[in-house]
């Protein structure tokens, strides 16, 4: 059985609610996602501040699959650890998501009882 690249998507658009604020002021909040190999998993294992303190390998394992970030050059552990929190719990739940689901969609239900999916990686408020 073969899986076309129409089929299979390997990358995923986000929108960070709030944005990776840089040196100059610019907010970065459009990105791209990868989907994380097993390689990206391990790796992190063994870098010295994860060794040091796991609670760095969310960091720098979200360093290796997040491949855009605004108009930033490059995206390693500091940008990734340069995030306000609401960024990277969202980044860490985008990241839960398309490893696990496969896709970036979630079932949510109004406080009017009607339930309806969302793309919980993109767009503003109201898109």
């Amino acid at each position: 059985m073969s899986i076309s690249t129409q089929e299979f998507q390997t990358t995923f658009e986000f929108v960070l609610p709030r944005g990776y604020v840089d040196q100059q002021g610019t907010v970065h909040r459009e990105g791209t996602m990868r989907l994380a190999t097993a390689r990206d998993e391990l790796l992190p294992l063994l870098d010295p501040k994860v060794r040091e303190n796991e609670a760095f390998l969310s960091l720098v394992l979200l360093a290796r699959v997040v491949t855009r970030l605004g108009t930033l050059p490059t995206i390693d552990d500091q940008v990734i650890g340069g995030l306000w929190a609401t960024d990277l719990a969202f980044l860490q739940d985008v990241y839960r998501r398309v490893n696990t689901e496969g896709h970036t969609l979630a079932e949510v239900t109004c406080p009017c009882g009607q339930s309806f999916t969302v793309d919980v990686a993109g767009g503003g408020l109201g898109e």
